[in-house]
């Protein structure tokens, strides 16, 4: 860790001199309210709420709103707001083009969470539709889709941009762990009543263990500062250990600190993983929650902290040392500390000697580890950590999973599932549901018809459903034909996040299927009798990655089944 910028001051000024706060006063509510009736609105996503809430309690400041085509020009062009700010992101209200046809400059619109409640208004100054790969370019660096922000921008955000002011009605609403959550007025509070001069902040997204205790510890020291451990909770990436589990691990780590030297608060921020620019907004909202310095590593909000990264290591260090004084923070960059056998502790390499022997885990192994049931050494992480994670957590066999059969009408996923479900039945231990296509479109989407948007519609909710279910400790085997890649993908990752997702391709050949037709179906499709028909007009998008493939044209019902068990057991889910 290297010695920099060590400032020793009270804290300063927020970002651009105010700390904004943007609840409107109560005659101003009421009146919001009463003219909500007639309001147009925009249902905002968990996402959306977050920038939302960091608007309103100043963790933004110096901004008044979602940012208006000017302002997000000047961000991306120049890292700063048109008053001169520095401002390295666009904070962007998003939304489809269909929705911009009823919104219009001058408007007053109510925001609302996915529950209807009204948590702020915004009048609109802007609308217009953003050059989205300019956009990537210059946020990420890169425009390629395997870059997670580059991808969530470009496919999951609308096409759309609504820029304006906000007057907040409320908070958004949280339910849980309330004590932990701080706006920064609240926390520059909290400091002068606890005396304490210099705070140094450490962003994560990730449980602590010993090498992150290690570094925060090491910058206590030399900023000579007390410690706001601030994550940020929203999970940023499929894989992320979930938001409840983190906090349990970080209350658990708090006991390793000295006594009235540290403090813990959750920040709703939703991450970009857009690397520099991203560590320099991180740097401004400590500086806004009154840190007078702020902790940087390598690869500071890269999307892939093992393996390949899209940034330098040091590229955010380099950006947040050229603009700390600017910001009159200190910077405090650590390098990377390996665990010393000899040594028994985390050391930067500069500080061991010939022929110690070096130890490492990277956050894939670790996780590895932690959804496979092996061992976790103590010298990487706390036991009470260990048994936070492990409750969440547990070894495949006691996980829950999902068994996704995806195939061409008649290829035999249905007898598979039926199979399936009668051995787990056999088997016990968990509780099994079977979702197979009829029984769904009876019971849960007697409603849907069968054009392409209703089809896709019916295994979405096959596939909510079993994530669910597994999110239980349940099985829950599916036989829909679930044609399209994109939407398999979307059900991948919602169950996942729970649980084993295991993708069966019933590979059975499009002849073979349409041979079996008992119902007639093919033949209708084929005299355009039915539109839409998958493998007929329709196409079926194989998967790429499968788990197990199956060809039913050789194997009877009875083989496929003990295939998919024979993976099941060797991948742990079974014993």
């Amino acid at each position: 860790m290297n010695q920099t910028n060590a400032f020793d001051h009270h804290r300063g000024a927020p970002h651009g001199g105010v700390l904004v706060n943007l609840l409107a006063s109560p005659e101003r509510v009421a009146q919001l309210q009463d003219q909500s009736r007639e309001m147009t609105s925009i249902t905002l996503s968990s996402r959306q709420l977050s920038d939302l809430e960091l608007l309103l309690n100043g963790t933004y400041s110096p901004l008044t709103g979602f940012m208006s085509r000017t302002a997000y020009q000047s961000a991306l062009e120049t890292l700063r707001t048109p008053e001169g700010h520095l401002w390295p992101l666009p904070i962007c209200l998003d939304i489809h083009l269909s929705d911009m046809e009823r919104l219009s400059p001058g408007q007053v619109v109510a925001l609302r969470d996915t529950e209807g409640f009204m948590v702020a208004a915004l009048t609109i100054t802007d609308l217009w539709t953003p050059d989205k790969t300019a956009e990537a370019e210059a946020v990420f660096g890169t425009a390629d889709p395997r870059h997670p922000g580059v991808e969530r921008l470009i496919r999951q955000t609308g096409a759309g941009y609504v820029g304006g002011t906000v007057e907040g009605i409320q908070y958004p609403l949280h339910f849980a762990f309330r004590r932990l959550r701080h706006p920064p007025a609240e926390m520059r509070a909290l400091y002068r009543k606890l005396g304490w001069r210099r705070v140094v902040a450490f962003h994560t997204r990730n449980p602590i263990h010993r090498p992150q205790l290690e570094v925060t510890l090491r910058a206590m020291a030399q900023a000579r500062a007390n410690l706001l451990l601030h994550p940020v909770v929203q999970r940023v990436k499929t894989g992320d250990i979930d938001a409840y589990t983190r906090i349990r691990c970080y209350m658990e780590i708090t006991h390793k600190y000295p006594p009235n030297m540290m403090m813990l608060s959750l920040l709703p921020f939703p991450m970009r993983m857009a690397g520099p620019r991203e560590a320099l907004l991180h740097a401004i909202m400590r500086k806004n929650y009154g840190c007078t310095h702020f902790i940087v590593g390598p690869h500071h909000a890269s999307p892939a902290e093992d393996g390949h990264s899209f940034y330098p290591p040091e590229a955010a260090r380099e950006l947040l040392l050229r603009h700390g004084p600017e910001l009159d923070m200190g910077i405090v960059p650590f390098d990377r500390l390996q665990y010393v056998k000899e040594a028994d502790d985390y050391l930067a390499e500069n500080e061991m000697e010939p022929g110690d022997t070096c130890l490492e885990m990277s956050n894939d192994e670790f996780h590895a580890r932690l959804r496979s049931g092996r061992r976790v050494p103590e010298w990487y992480t706390f036991p009470r950590v260990i048994e936070a994670l492990r409750k969440a957590y547990p070894p495949r066999h006691r996980q829950g999973f999902t068994v996704f059969c995806t195939g061409l009408s008649g290829a035999g996923k249905s007898t598979i599932a039926r199979i399936l479900y009668a051995r787990f039945l056999e088997m016990g231990g968990r509780p099994v549901t079977l979702l197979d296509g009829d029984i769904v479109r009876l019971n849960l989407s007697s409603e849907l018809g069968f054009s392409k948007a209703h089809r896709d519609i019916n295994v979405r909710r096959i596939g909510f459903v079993a994530s669910e279910i597994t999110k239980n400790r349940g099985i829950a085997i599916c036989a829909p034909i679930a044609p399209y890649a994109e939407t398999r993908k979307a059900i991948r990752e919602a169950i996942e996040i729970h649980g084993g997702f295991v993708e069966v391709h019933v590979a059975t050949p499009l002849d073979v299927c349409e041979g079996r037709d008992r119902k007639g179906l093919y033949a209708k499709a084929r005299a355009g009798l039915i539109q839409g028909f998958t493998g007929i007009n329709d196409p079926y998008e194989p998967p790429e990655q499968a788990e197990a493939r199956i060809d039913t044209t050789e194997l009877t019902p009875d083989e496929s089944a003990q295939e998919i068990l024979l993976y099941l057991e060797r991948a742990g889910y079974i014993r």
